[in-house]
């Protein structure tokens, strides 16, 4: 009796609602290898053996500078965790891009060990995971430069920021960070790809849909443009406060400020300037991947140059951000090299960087009195003596 009702159970299967049969459906696709294989053969990237043979000499030139983004961003970590005059919500910020840099110096290292001929066997779940990786630590060291630049910018508005607020506003801006970039990184996985439908794939990334690159090339851009107004908002405030009327003491203060902000100027239009000249040639790509149709664009096949340079924004980052800032440089000196850096009498020796500088001898003095235009671009730990100091008149009102 049971084994005639099995018999008929097997001949005669419950129907599946479309859901179900949605999710059966995609349950196997993404556990095909064959996948993998025809959307790759689609957009003509298996034509030239590229996922046939081993790693090729740029590859492995990518994976030393992924290392050496491991390497510095850990050590600058390091050197935030050891030091407690780090321990500040601003410095957290920094530890947090620091954080999504190091993590993508990583995936983007796992990433290109798995290329080449590993690639075609992934199953679409390995790929996406992968790929996705990167993408999510990219895009959290993207949106960690808007958080510093919104800090940045809501510091000098208020001009008196207190602790309890800064901290609570620091720990919501990563969250959100993270948060914005885990939920665009798994819209592909989540189904927001091409797996049936080839021609809305994309050639750079073969199984993901070109409706996802231009909705990630419209957030990023719209990133970039709010970083820009940002900056621009705080040299205005800056500028407007250095150039204030004044006479004798005033006038030596004001010259004073006037230097700090040149050296502010220098040092952001770096910042803007490197980061425009790393991403932009991969967003320009992106736009291309999705104007052209696939095999048509010759230009998209060599994708891994363009994300290499975009990359190296990871590798510079530390430098721009954390060296240009005094203590922070001393710090991680100190860290690497402490022998090196103490004289017989037990003293820091003096060390510059010109180019990085945004401070000098004549205009430094004890108590730190002009520290505050420094510290707004390169640490924001700006306090609301240092506000008094520099603008006694603000701080009257």
């Amino acid at each position: 009796m049971e084994a005639s009702h099995a018999a008929y159970v097997a001949a005669h299967p419950t129907p599946m609602t479309p859901a179900a049969g949605y999710l059966f459906r995609m349950f196997r696709e993404y556990q095909s290898n064959e996948v993998i294989v025809a959307h790759y053969n689609f957009t003509g990237k298996l034509y030239k053996n590229k996922y046939r043979d081993g790693l090729k000499p740029e590859a492995i030139v990518f994976l030393i500078i992924c290392l050496l983004i491991v390497l510095e961003n850990a050590v600058v970590l390091v050197a935030i965790w050891k030091n407690k005059k780090f321990h500040l919500p601003m410095y957290y910020l920094l530890g947090n891009l620091t954080f999504s840099d190091l993590l993508a110096g990583f995936t983007y290292m796992v990433n290109i060990i798995t290329s080449g001929a590993n690639t075609l066997k992934m199953t679409p779940v390995q790929w996406f995971l992968r790929e996705g990786g990167v993408f999510i630590t990219l895009a959290a060291s993207i949106i960690s430069l808007l958080a510093i630049a919104i800090e940045r910018h809501v510091t000098m508005v208020r001009m008196k920021p207190y602790q309890g607020a800064k901290r609570g506003r620091m720990f919501a801006l990563i969250g959100a960070s993270w948060v914005l970039s885990v939920f665009l990184g798994i819209l592909p996985i989540m189904g927001w790809n091409c797996m049936g439908s080839l021609e809305q794939c994309s050639t750079v990334l073969p199984l993901y849909s070109k409706s996802f690159i231009l909705c990630c090339i419209t957030v990023f851009s719209a990133i970039l443009l709010a970083i820009v107004v940002l900056y621009i908002r705080i040299f205005r405030i800056v500028k407007s406060n250095t150039q204030r009327p004044g006479c004798g003491p005033q006038r030596k203060g004001l010259a004073r400020k006037s230097q700090k902000y040149m050296a502010l100027l220098k040092t952001v239009t770096i910042v803007l300037g490197v980061f425009i000249a790393c991403w932009l040639p991969l967003f320009v790509l992106l736009l291309l991947d999705f104007c052209c149709p696939a095999q048509s664009c010759q230009v998209l096949f060599k994708a891994d140059y363009f994300l290499g340079i975009a990359m190296i924004n990871s590798l510079l980052n530390p430098i721009i951000y954390t060296l240009t800032s005094k203590d922070m440089r001393r710090a991680i000196l100190r860290l690497l090299c402490s022998y090196c850096l103490l004289t017989k009498e037990g003293h820091m020796k003096k060390f510059g960087i010109p180019f990085l500088e945004c401070s000098t001898s004549k205009t430094e003095v004890p108590s730190h009195r002009l520290e505050g235009l420094e510290t707004t671009v390169s640490s924001g730990n700006f306090t609301p003596t240092t506000i008094k100091t520099i603008y006694p008149r603000m701080s009257k009102t």
